[in-house]
């Protein structure tokens, strides 16, 4: 096979996949070039995964055709998938955690000396696989002792062994901090220099603006477009994901601000000892918190919570001051938190929808003897589904199987069917589509329109600049300032992010 630069590296040629029940993909096509990044976006369940696992060799085509340098291919398997150049890295790292970095880089390809395996050989062509990587670490360390980033460019190094040419990066860096992501950019770039093309998916945008040479977007298992270097901008890329005119996309109605709900004074976290925050939230505000990895932001909602005590200060609800030691407290006091990790900390996710938006009102759902009160645990779940628009099949619908979107919705509808006065988000969007993210806009809107107060994290700049009333930046656990909707800016935003503390910072 020769390769033919008239043709492209890799073509989709009208592949159609369907499951029971569901067309996956319809007569879609792609083309990667030769070392480009190609992003391929879309909303969760336009076929984007579909798409990767038939070119990894994990799902065959129903029909259609796969082309590498202009030849017809046929990829049966993972091991078909890499002797035509082409890898796939999870979005979850499929990582050996107790084996060494070169163990898990060589992972069932060990290359042999007199029958047994070469260790030499591994760290030897290992050390070659990590320089490529920028990953300066030794292949005799195991794998858990690595951060998450370092992680990731091990699964590129391993990706890297098998002589890929295409590389599919799923998500890549919905785990990684700022400064990991930045770091994996480098290396993607790099790579794409030295003649490696990438499929890069990914729901946050910026990236994508920023790294794609082109874009592919796919809707309802349809090409829904593409768009070159010159045509890349956030709204274009939405109102092909989402088929509509987004200039809309963040709505907030202008409303007058109440009493103030959550009052915090001198409040010292246990990450942060060293630091005092001071701030208050009224009904119907939303207030975003922004800054860096390691600003203290999820700390202190975990405070806030209960998840860990306060070493110090004062919380206040509605003007009384409360004594929150546990999450049980903050819940009686009109708290409710959505957590980060929404799998590991917002869901059960082997129950059913219903068990899942009932079990922060289990108490409140108890008959006299203790018993469940079914009914009302169904009503409750019904209201939830169609208020928040979860799409499920039924309220006896398995977490798991829902999509990213849905299941944050379904965190979302346990706690707001406790009612609460505040409500704590912490990174509210990650890892959903961009349809979903609008929705949660929509409701973080409605509730703030009906009196709730909303205090959110995000590390999405576009997102705090679209949804806050006002801002509070925090940098190495201390509050740097306090910015009005008229003042937010991205500038404003990373000036206090990186520790330049305003004069008149939140007192």
């Amino acid at each position: 096979m020769t390769d033919s630069p008239q043709h492209p590296l890799l073509e989709v040629r009208d592949v159609t996949k369907g499951f029971p029940g569901v067309i996956a993909l319809s007569r879609v096509n792609l083309t990667l070039g030769h070392s480009e990044v190609l992003a391929l976006i879309g909303e969760n369940g336009a076929g984007k995964s579909t798409l990767m696992k038939i070119l990894a060799g994990v799902q065959e085509p129903d029909s259609g055709q796969l082309l590498i340098d202009g030849n017809p291919v046929r990829i049966d398997s993972v091991q078909s998938a890499f002797d035509h150049g082409v890898a796939l890295i999870h979005q979850e790292l499929n990582l050996s955690d107790n084996l060494d970095v070169g163990a898990n880089i060589f992972l069932g390809r060990e290359p042999k000396k007199n029958g047994l395996i070469d260790k030499a050989k591994i760290r030897e062509d290992s050390r070659d696989l990590l320089a490529r990587v920028g990953l300066n670490v030794s292949p005799d360390t195991i794998v858990e002792r690595l951060p998450i980033g370092q992680q990731q460019l091990v699964e590129i190094a391993r990706a890297l062994s098998v002589n890929a040419r295409v590389l599919i990066m799923d998500e890549p860096t919905s785990s990684l901090s700022a400064h990991e992501a930045e770091t994996l950019f480098k290396v993607v770039n790099d790579l794409r220099s030295k003649g490696v093309s990438i499929i890069y998916i990914s729901h946050r945008l910026s990236e994508v603006r920023e790294l794609a040479d082109r874009v592919t977007v796919f809707r309802d298992g349809e090409n829904a477009g593409d768009l070159g270097r010159d045509e890349i901008s956030h709204d274009r890329m939405v109102q092909l994901m989402v088929g509509r005119d987004v200039s809309q996309f963040y709505v907030r109605k202008p409303h007058s601000p109440g009493e103030v709900v959550l009052e915090v004074k001198d409040l010292v976290t246990p990450a942060n000892p060293g630091h005092k925050l001071n701030f208050a939230i009224r009904a119907g505000e939303i207030v975003g918190v922004a800054g860096l990895v390691g600003a203290g932001r999820t700390e202190t909602l975990q405070v806030l919570f209960g998840v860990e005590p306060a070493v110090a200060g004062t919380i206040e609800v509605s003007g009384k001051t409360i004594q929150i030691k546990s999450p049980i407290d903050a819940i009686q006091a009109g708290l409710a938190l959505v957590p980060e990790d929404r799998k590991l900390q917002g869901l059960v996710l082997e129950m059913a929808v219903r068990t899942n938006v009932g079990l922060a009102g289990l108490k409140r759902n108890q008959k006299k003897l203790g018993f469940l009160n079914s009914p009302q645990e169904g009503a409750c779940t019904t209201e939830m589904i169609s208020k928040l628009r979860i799409k499920t099949p039924n309220e006896q619908q398995v977490v798991q199987y829902l999509s990213g979107g849905n299941q944050q919705k379904v965190v979302l509808g346990k706690w707001l069917s406790l009612n609460p006065k505040v409500l704590l988000l912490d990174e509210p969007t990650r890892g959903i589509d961009v349809g979903a993210k609008q929705e949660i806009y929509r409701l973080m809107e409605e509730l703030a329109e009906q009196g709730m107060a909303i205090l959110f994290v995000s590390s999405e700049m576009e997102e705090i600049l679209g949804m806050s009333d006002h801002t509070l930046v925090m940098h190495e656990g201390r509050i740097t300032g306090k910015l009005s909707r008229e003042e937010i800016s991205e500038e404003a935003v990373m000036q206090l992010a990186t520790g330049n503390v305003r004069e008149e910072s939140v007192a």
